[in-house]
């Protein structure tokens, strides 16, 4: 990749614990796509910037084999914890360089991650090991949330948006192609047959401490933390007292409702 972001063991730690994980409605997305592009056998999927696992693990079931690949050793020893997937492995590398025959992977997915591709190398690395009709799934959420707790929502919202207006001055170009669903690496995809789908709802329950935990997992709040520690943390701890006075709690582990929208990019590789 040609940012590297998420190494630092911390910063793993929390995206294991906290980050969101594609919803079902995506993974059925995806199968049914390549089901109808290239049919099975399915044997094997590549998750590329897999970080600790979380879309890897949803594949296994799948595949005949899965290999999640990340540049991040600190992120890859989080996912090779989580037992009970005996046939995912995982390997550092980028996604730019794969280490993979020619023609030999049915899918290669990238959630959350593929705005920190060089977008022309990664295409033309998908291109060569792609099987014919192989596909391409790159997914990822919008950057506009919802929160929901009696008749608070809206103030719980606004916390939020305040906290993210802090923060965003430190995110790094790339995130710019992630809140735009991935737009201009649509259009680059060389392969004619491909489709954006966007406005795939994810409703979820989080507690307010995994709400902020899932701030201090983005790579823009990481950047933050570096460059002022302590007005970082200052910021992360205010959003969490006014979360819970605004719902009127005081625990951190009191539940609330969260709301986003996946997209998905697909894309066939021609016979």
């Amino acid at each position: 990749m040609a940012h590297r972001l998420f190494e630092e063991k911390h910063h793993a730690s929390i995206y294991q614990k906290y980050r969101i994980i594609p919803p079902d409605t995506v993974l059925q997305l995806i199968l049914e796509y390549l089901n109808k592009k290239k049919g099975p056998p399915h044997e094997l999927a590549v998750d590329l910037g897999c970080g600790t696992g979380q879309n890897t693990r949803l594949l296994a079931p799948h595949f005949q084999k899965v290999v999640g690949i990340d540049v991040s050793e600190c992120q890859l020893e989080q996912a090779r914890a989580v037992p009970g997937f005996a046939n995912v492995t995982y390997r550092s590398g980028p996604a730019e360089d794969l280490p993979f025959p020619d023609g030999s992977v049915d899918l290669l997915t990238a959630a959350s991650a593929a705005h920190w591709f060089d977008a022309e190398r990664f295409l033309k690395e998908a291109a060569r090991v792609l099987k014919p009709h192989g596909c391409i799934a790159l997914l990822g959420y919008s950057d506009e949330f919802s929160l929901y707790y009696g008749s608070c929502g809206d103030k719980l919202t606004n916390i939020y948006s305040e906290v993210t207006k802090v923060i965003k001055p430190y995110a790094s170009p790339p995130v710019a192609i992630a809140n735009s669903r991935l737009q201009d690496l649509f259009e680059a995809i060389p392969f004619p047959d491909k489709e954006r789908v966007t406005n795939i709802s994810l409703k979820m329950e989080m507690t307010v401490a995994g709400l902020v935990g899932f701030v201090e997992s983005f790579s823009f709040c990481q950047a933050y933390l570096k460059e002022d520690p302590q007005a970082a943390t200052a910021l992360l701890e205010s959003m969490m007292r006014r979360l819970q006075d605004e719902m009127g709690v005081s625990s951190p582990d009191t539940h609330l409702e969260f709301k986003t929208d996946f997209y998905c990019v697909l894309a066939c590789k021609p016979q």
